[in-house]
């Protein structure tokens, strides 16, 4: 399975789930469902976001998002997340295990249960091997 590119995979508020980046429209942004792959545009005023640009906060300062999944996968061995549904309690201890020096002051159950979710979505739709900027530096040199 080929590498997730982080960059290109979006979160949008309002709208369930992940979605792939395919192009640029005039009016917005079309994307495609990481779950069905219906795709959709977002239109300019969504607030949309690349999983790239989010982070968590540790007691060293931020954590990017895909030294977190990298960090659930090796405490979950690569199985799935206990869903959002799950307990405050059972979430916190995966936390705990995986990432323990998030800092709690501002790293939010709310946040964990976004992370995990996006954590499954990834682990069933796409790869928890991510693109990294070698990656992405090596690309641009064979453009």
């Amino acid at each position: 399975m080929e590498k997730t590119d982080l960059a290109k995979i979006l979160s949008a508020s309002g709208y369930h789930g992940l979605y792939r980046f395919v192009a640029q429209a005039r009016n917005g942004a079309i994307a495609e469902s990481l779950e069905d792959g219906k795709r959709l545009v977002f239109p300019t005023n969504s607030r949309v976001t690349s999983l790239q640009d989010v982070a968590i906060y540790t007691s060293e300062g931020e954590m990017r998002l895909a030294e977190v999944f990298t960090a659930l996968k090796t405490a979950l061995k690569g199985a799935e997340a206990p869903g959002s549904k799950s307990s405050e309690k059972e979430i916190r201890e995966l936390f705990d295990k995986a990432v323990p020096d998030y800092d709690p002051d501002r790293f939010y159950i709310s946040h964990m249960k976004k992370v995990v979710d996006w954590y499954n979505e990834l682990l069933k739709f796409a790869s928890l091997e991510f693109v990294t900027d070698e990656d992405r530096q090596k690309e641009q040199e064979k453009a």
